[in-house]
């Protein structure tokens, strides 16, 4: 029952590009003190920080999946739950984000939207890949393995592209305020270690 390992080893790596879209949080430290931001900063770190302990783990049970000789029936289970609790994860950063309110910040309401938007649709994405992993045939290991074939593809442009906004959100000041939160920290250095 080997024959859909290579293949989700390819998802796997695929999927460790995309599990840390959000968490790209760097910048150095800004003692300018602007206390709104630094404020909001907070409430968005706060938030996300749980939403990135579930995305790595859901990317954690991928990888673990890979190196196991697991049955299609197996791979199947756990990628479609790692799917979903991404989905989830992504939706709960986007109201975090949301509920937060714009930054202290030029144009910080059309960058909150335009992340706010990004992230939903980032957790669509995985919801539809949940979908698209539940209707494989696991009785039939070469169709699974092309069916998993093309969910590593979609995986794979899913983590090249959607992370303009959040770029974006996170520029200059927010960056820098969102840098000198301990929550936002430890997310971003958990990510960085998921996706070396």
């Amino acid at each position: 029952m080997e024959g859909t390992n290579p293949v989700n080893k390819k998802l796997a790596a695929a999927l460790s590009g995309g599990a840390v879209l959000v968490l790209a949080l760097s910048g150095c430290s800004s003692d300018d003190g602007n206390e709104k931001l630094d404020a909001w900063a907070k409430q968005v770190c706060d938030a996300v920080q749980p939403q990135a302990k579930k995305i790595e783990a859901a990317n954690a049970a991928i990888q673990k999946e890979t190196s196991d000789n697991s049955t299609p029936a197996q791979v199947q289970k756990t990628d479609a739950q790692a799917f979903q609790d991404m989905s989830e994860a992504y939706k709960a950063i986007g109201d975090a984000v949301e509920k937060a309110g714009a930054p202290n910040v030029d144009d910080g309401e059309k960058k909150q939207k335009d992340a706010v938007k990004e992230l939903d649709g980032i957790a669509a994405s995985y919801a539809s890949l949940k979908e698209q992993v539940d209707g494989l045939d696991t009785k039939d290991q070469a169709k699974f393995a092309d069916g998993l074939k093309d969910i590593a593809t979609s995986l794979d442009k899913l983590s090249k592209s959607g992370n303009d906004a959040l770029k974006t959100l996170e520029e200059g000041d927010v960056g820098q305020a969102m840098a000198k939160q301990p929550s936002c920290k430890s997310a971003s250095a958990s990510a960085a270690a998921t996706a070396g």
